[in-house]
C-alpha cells in the first residue's frame, strides 16, 4: 500500500507541475493583467516552434543516443508509429460517434493520435529509477539507459507529430491557417477535385490509384517534414552516432562542450513556454469553446483505456516473438508510450493554424487533470507486468 501511495505521488508530480504552470499562463492572459494576450501568445509560440522545441529535442537526443544503443532500440520508432496509427483510428471512431464540428475533427483525431512522448516520460522514468529496490535494478544505470530511451522516444514523437499528425489535422480541418514562414495559406483542400473524378472514370484502376497519390502528395504540406524539431533530431543523431563528433561536443571534457550546454539551456525553456501558451489559450476556451463534452470524453476513453490496452497487446506480443529484449526498463518505456496524455505540441499546431486553440486547451486541461490517475494506475500495472 505504501509503495502504491509513493508511486502515486511520484507519477502525479509532473502532472501537478504542468497544471500549476497552466494556471500561471491563464492568469497572465487575463484582461486585467494582459501579459500573455493573443499577440503575445503567437510570438511566444513562434519562439517555441523555431527555437525552444528543437533545442530540447537536439540536446536530449545527442547526449543519450549512441550507435550501440540505437541498434538495441530499433523497435521503438515502430512502436511510436503504432501509437500514432492506433490513436488516429480511435480518434476517427470518436468523430463518428460524437460528431464534433467539422473544424474540430482534426483536433479530435490529433489529440487521440499524438501522445506526450517527451517531458512526461522524461520526468516519470528518472523518478521511478531513483526508487531503491525497484524493478529496474541499479538507480544509476536505470537513469542512464532510461533517459536514452526517453530521448529517442521524444525525437521520434516530434518527427511523427510534424509530419504525420500535422498534415492529418491540416486535411481534416476546415479553418484557414495563420500565415507562417513555413506554413501554407490553406488548411483544408479537397483531396480530389471534381475534374479529377470525371477523368478517373475514363482511366483504369491503376491510373486512378496513381492520380490519387499524386493529388494527395500535392495537398500535404511536405515542408513540415523538415520542421525545426525534425531537423534538430537529425543533427542530434549525427552528433550522437559519429564518435569523433560526439567526443568533440558531448561530455564534460569536450572541446566544444559549450555548444551542448548552450543548446540544453535554451531547450529547458520549451516545456514551460508551451505550458504557459496552453494556459493562455484556456481563458479563451472557457469563454467560447465549441468542443462537445462527448468529444472530450471520447478522447479520454481513447487515450486512457483503449490505447494502453493496445500497447500491452503489442509490446507483449513483440516480446513473445523476440522482436524486443527482455529488459524490463525498455519494455516499461514502450508501454508507457501508450498511456501518456496528448502532446502539448498540439497547442502549437492549433496556434499556427489559427483554429481550435481554445478547444485544444480545454481538452488538454481535462486530459492532464485526469493523467494523475492514468499515470499511476497504468505504470503500476506495467511494472508488475515486466518485472
Amino acid at each position: 500500500m505504501m509503495k502504491l501511495l509513493h508511486l502515486f505521488i511520484t507519477s502525479s508530480k509532473p502532472v501537478v507541475e504542468i497544471l500549476l504552470i497552466t494556471t500561471v499562463g491563464f492568469y497572465m492572459a487575463l484582461d486585467g493583467v494582459n501579459l500573455l494576450g493573443q499577440d503575445a501568445r503567437k510570438f511566444l509560440n513562434n519562439i517555441v516552434f523555431y527555437v525552444f522545441s528543437p533545442s530540447l529535442i537536439g540536446s536530449r537526443l545527442a547526449n543519450s543516443v549512441t550507435y550501440e544503443s540505437l541498434m538495441q532500440m530499433w523497435f521503438m520508432p515502430v512502436n511510436v508509429l503504432l501509437t500514432f496509427i492506433i490513436g488516429s483510428f480511435l480518434g476517427w471512431i470518436v468523430i463518428l460517434i460524437t460528431k464534433p464540428p467539422s473544424h474540430l475533427r482534426g483536433l479530435t483525431v490529433g489529440c487521440c493520435a499524438a501522445g506526450n512522448l517527451g517531458n512526461m516520460p522524461l520526468i516519470i522514468v528518472p523518478a521511478v529509477c531513483k526508487e531503491k529496490g525497484g524493478p529496474f535494478g541499479d538507480p544509476e544505470n536505470c537513469q542512464k539507459y532510461g533517459v536514452g530511451y526517453v530521448a529517442l522516444s521524444m525525437a521520434m514523437g516530434s518527427i511523427y507529430i510534424w509530419t504525420y499528425v500535422y498534415n492529418l489535422m491540416r486535411v481534416l480541418t476546415n479553418s484557414p491557417i495563420e500565415t507562417q514562414p513555413s506554413i501554407e495559406s490553406s488548411c483544408k483542400v479537397p483531396l480530389i477535385s471534381s475534374k479529377e473524378e470525371e477523368d478517373n472514370q475514363k482511366v483504369g484502376r491503376w491510373d486512378k490509384v496513381k492520380r490519387r497519390m499524386v493529388s494527395l502528395s500535392g495537398k500535404v504540406n511536405l515542408r513540415t517534414i523538415f520542421a525545426p524539431s525534425t531537423i534538430a533530431a537529425m543533427i542530434a543523431l549525427v552528433v550522437g552516432l559519429i564518435t569523433p563528433i560526439r567526443k568533440l561536443i558531448i561530455g564534460n571534457g569536450a572541446p566544444l562542450g559549450v555548444l551542448q550546454d548552450s543548446v540544453t539551456l535554451v531547450g529547458d525553456g520549451a516545456i514551460p513556454a508551451m505550458t504557459l501558451i496552453i494556459g493562455g489559450n484556456l481563458l479563451k476556451g472557457m469563454r467560447s469553446s465549441g468542443m462537445k463534452k462527448s468529444s472530450i470524453v471520447g478522447v479520454l476513453v481513447a487515450r486512457y483505456i483503449f490505447l494502453p490496452i493496445s500497447g500491452v497487446l503489442i509490446v507483449r506480443g513483440a516480446y513473445k516473438f523476440d522482436l524486443i529484449t527482455s529488459e524490463p526498463l525498455y519494455q516499461f518505456v514502450l508501454l508507457l508510450q501508450y498511456a501518456v496524455p496528448p502532446a502539448m505540441n498540439l497547442g502549437t499546431i492549433t496556434q499556427l493554424f489559427g483554429a481550435g486553440e481554445s478547444e485544444c486547451s480545454v481538452i488538454l486541461l481535462w486530459t492532464y487533470a485526469l493523467a494523475s490517475v492514468s499515470l499511476t494506475v497504468w505504470p503500476t500495472f506495467f511494472m508488475w507486468l515486466v518485472a
